[in-house]
This record gives structure tokens, C-alpha cells and sequence, in this order.
């Protein structure tokens, strides 16, 4: 016996097809807009790009649309109040800055001139991000269309940075000065992907971030090996057993208190995990690597998803040019970089660090410790009510089981979790074959629409099955 047609799919899907070619004629006219947010000169397209979104959102139906301006770029916000005064509120997040693009980088075509080649639209920001925010346009008049109503189910509210590209800056103050217009009860991001063209999954997480500069110095200068070695201590002998007693023989980071907090993942996550179609070869390849290495008892995936880890990202000191200079150098340097996972404070990290580094520091050698502004990880656990809505929208749009990953990066999905209080979901249809940040950026149009889709079933489902959740 066949299985009855779900009439809400196949409105949702008649919509999306009707609408398909002003949608996709929208989407091409803001990509050929150069945001780029990291190069002074494309300031004027970066504020263009705000400008250019915040009508389409007013034509689009929200009543409320406007460009926020920071110190840096401008962001956008917008939204759309539902009828239900009970109504869950959700708040979706993207970035309408772009990566740095050129022709000559290696590109087939003009980055900022659009064009399909075999149903794949090719630009700069095609996948990262414009495509991927502009899907939600769509999909909430799909929404509306489908069901009738003249106001979204939720209570819809957007904000598009402007920064992302060039590190959000000036994001977690626009967040904070902002707090009660964008108080939410979950939040979606739409800056992530999928699996691949066949396995359609959802993020569950996104590891932290603390970066720290260590700076030895030894002898107040360069002097002679032979006169004074094996006398005085050598801060680039120092730096090397520094990163040296970094972890131990099992590649677990060896600094007491680190994994204090951790999250550990759970038996149910790493069936998950070990159903995706996983290659480790394929994985090597991509990763340019002769062989995998991490922390013992746990697979690839789960080491670069959801373990913590420490990473030497750069050590030197002394004479690095041709040919040999006998001497003691007078400084060394150690840049560390610190993926934290769900329950890991940074701050914390950041203690344990500097209580740990002293002990690794012989006498005679001053020692100076510099961290950057840190990321905080954010993860939905499998059985929140928000998430399974996401897994029931993205499934109904694709056909077949979503599954679901992590994501071993850091974004700014953290301060919007960190404070309005709100769970992040993340809904994304880009493919690692995309092409983020390199040329030939491209997204496939049959993806963008499965976008389209979830984003037109996920707000009924949350306003429906999340509201009278236990």
C-alpha cells in the first residue's frame, strides 16, 4: 500500500517551484554585491549589502526590518511577530560579509558575477552565507502559503551580521546592546553545512576557542654557544620541553584541571557518529595528512568534534637563516591554540594554563603569557524538543532520516547562546564541496531548495510540537 501524500510537502514544494525563478533572480543580484568585509575598500559594498537585504526583508513581509550599525560593518535586523501571542520565539542568525575574491585566484568565472553551470550556482558567498540566509525568505512565505496563515507560527526574528568574515569584532556588543530585541527561545544558525549531497544531518555543536601567546627570554642577548653553553638556560631548549610536556603518552593534553567540566559524549552519540559514511582515507586527503593522530580511545570523528584538544600552531627562537650561528638565543616564542568542548570554561582553561606554564619554565628564563579573546563552545543535546523539530523539518524536505555531527570549528554561535540564554540549532545545506573561502565557490540549487523546504516546515513544527512540549 502507498503511503498518503503529505499535503503540506507537496504545497510547500508547488510554492518553492512557482517561486523559484524570482527567488533564485533575488539571490544573484545580492551576490553581485562585493562584501567583503576584511578589505577597507569594499566598506561602501558591505553597507550596500545591508541596505540591499533590509528592503528585500520588508518586501519579503516583515514588518520590521533595519541596518544596525557597529563600529565596524553594519548588521541587519528584522522581524516578524506572529498572531500567537504564545507563540515560541526563534531568532535566526547569518552573515551577509564575504571572503576576499579575485579572478585570478583561481576562479572560472567572475566571482561577484553569478552564473549555473550543471544546476550549481557559482559566486563568492554563494554557500558562505548569502544563499544560505536568503533561503529563509522564501521558505517563510512558503510557510505562510501552505498554511494559510498572514503571519508566521513563530515569532520570527533575523539578525545578519556583517563582521563574520573578518572575525565578529564588534558582535557579541551588538548582541549584548541589543539583548531585548533579540531575546529568543532558540536560535538557528544558518552558517554550517551538511555531511553531503546524499546524507542530510544536523550540527549539534560547536567546539570553543582560547588562543594564548607564551614569550621566553633568557640572556638579555644573543651570546656565544661555546663561552657560556651548558652554563645558562636556553629559552628555546625551554620552549621545546614546554610543547613537549603538552600531552602526554596517550595525546591526552597534560595540564591539570583542563578536561575539568567536559561533557563526555554519550553511547547514543557515537552510534551516531559511527553511522555516517565516514572514509578515512578520503578524510587524510582532504586533510593533506600521511596519518591520523589524536587522543587514544576515541575515533577521528570524535576527536574533531567532540574532544577537547591543544595544538602548537607555531614555536621559534634563535637563527633561522642559512647556515649555522653558534650562539644562546636571548627569546623563543610558543603560540597554543585550545578547541574546548560543551561544560569547558575558558577562563578556566586560561587559569589552568598559566598555573601550568611556570613549572615548565627552569629558573633563569622570565616568561610572559598572552591570551586572545575566547570563543565559548555550544552544543543541544539530542533530546531537546527544539532539535527534533529541526530533525522533523530537514526530513520532511529531504525524504529520508537526517542524522547529525558536530562541528570541530568556532563561530559566534556561542555569544548568542552565552547572552540571550537560548539553545543554538543549526541549519545548514552547504556541502564540503563547496568550495567555502576558495575559488569556484558554488551552491547546488537542488540543496538551496531542500533549504527552502526546511525552513518552511520548521516554524509549524515548532509552534506546534516544541510549545506543548513536557
Amino acid at each position: 500500500m502507498s503511503q498518503p501524500v503529505d499535503s503540506a510537502v507537496s504545497a510547500v514544494r508547488t510554492y518553492i517551484e512557482q517561486h523559484r525563478v524570482a527567488f533564485l533572480g533575488d539571490l544573484t543580484e545580492w551576490l553581485r554585491i562585493p562584501s567583503v568585509s576584511a578589505q577597507p575598500d569594499h566598506a561602501p559594498d558591505v553597507r550596500r549589502s545591508a541596505d540591499w537585504l533590509a528592503a528585500k526583508l520588508k518586501e519579503t513581509g516583515f514588518p520590521t526590518a533595519e541596518v544596525w550599525h557597529t563600529p565596524g560593518a553594519p548588521a541587519v535586523y528584522a522581524e516578524w511577530p506572529s498572531a500567537d501571542p504564545e507563540a515560541p520565539t526563534v531568532l535566526v542568525y547569518g552573515h551577509h560579509d564575504v571572503q576576499p575574491a579575485a579572478r585570478e585566484d583561481g576562479w572560472d568565472s567572475e566571482p561577484f558575477e553569478p552564473v549555473v553551470r550543471d544546476n550549481r550556482l557559482y559566486a563568492r558567498g554563494a554557500a558562505d552565507d548569502k544563499g544560505q540566509v536568503f533561503f529563509h525568505t522564501l521558505g517563510v512565505r512558503a510557510h505562510l502559503a501552505a498554511t494559510g496563515r498572514t503571519t508566521p507560527a513563530v515569532h520570527l526574528k533575523l539578525l545578519i551580521e556583517g563582521e563574520e568574515e573578518s572575525g565578529s569584532p564588534h558582535f557579541r556588543e551588538l548582541v549584548e546592546r541589543h539583548a531585548d530585541r533579540l531575546t529568543a527561545d532558540a536560535v538557528i544558525v544558518s552558517d554550517t553545512g551538511m555531511w553531503s549531497e546524499d546524507t542530510p544531518t544536523v550540527c549539534t555543536g560547536m567546539r570553543g576557542l582560547a588562543e594564548c601567546e607564551i614569550r621566553l627570554y633568557g640572556p638579555d642577548q644573543d651570546i656565544h654557544s661555546g663561552s657560556f653553553g651548558g652554563a645558562v638556560p636556553n629559552p628555546a631548549t625551554a620552549a621545546a620541553r614546554l610543547v613537549a610536556a603538552l600531552h602526554d603518552e596517550h595525546a591526552r593534553v597534560a595540564i591539570p584541571g583542563f578536561y575539568d567540566g567536559v561533557v563526555e559524549l554519550t553511547d547514543r552519540e557515537r552510534e551516531l557518529f559511527a553511522e555516517l559514511p565516514f572514509d578515512e582515507a578520503q578524510w587524510l586527503r582532504t586533510a593533506a595528512s600521511h596519518g591520523t593522530r589524536g587522543e587514544a580511545g576515541y575515533s577521528t570523528l570524535e576527536r574533531v568534534w567532540a574532544r577537547p584538544t591543544a595544538e602548537v600552531n607555531g614555536i621559534g627562537g634563535g637563527y633561522q637563516g642559512p647556515g649555522s650561528k653558534t650562539i644562546i638565543p636571548s627569546s623563543a616564542m610558543v603560540k597554543l591554540s585550545f578547541r574546548l568542548v560543551a561544560g569547558q570554561d575558558p577562563e578556566h582553561v586560561a587559569k589552568a594554563v598559566r598555573d601550568w606554564v611556570p613549572g615548565q619554565v627552569p629558573d633563569g628564563i622570565r616568561h610572559e603569557l598572552v591570551f586572545s579573546p575566547a570563543t565559548r563552545p555550544c552544543l543541544t543535546p539530542l533530546d531537546h524538543p527544539a532539535l527534533q523539530c529541526l530533525v522533523r523539518a530537514m526530513g520532511r524536505a529531504f525524504d529520508r532520516p537526517v542524522l547529525f555531527t558536530r562541528e570541530g570549528g568556532s563561530g559566534p554561535a556561542a555569544d548568542l547562546q552565552d547572552v540571550l540564554g537560548a539553545p543554538v540549532l543549526f541549519l545548514g545545506i552547504s556541502v564540503p564541496s563547496d568550495g567555502w573561502h576558495a575559488p569556484n565557490e558554488k551552491i547546488d540549487l537542488d540543496l538551496l531548495l531542500k533549504g527552502v523546504e526546511t525552513s518552511a516546515h520548521l516554524w509549524g513544527d515548532l509552534a506546534e510540537r516544541w510549545q506543548h512540549a513536557p
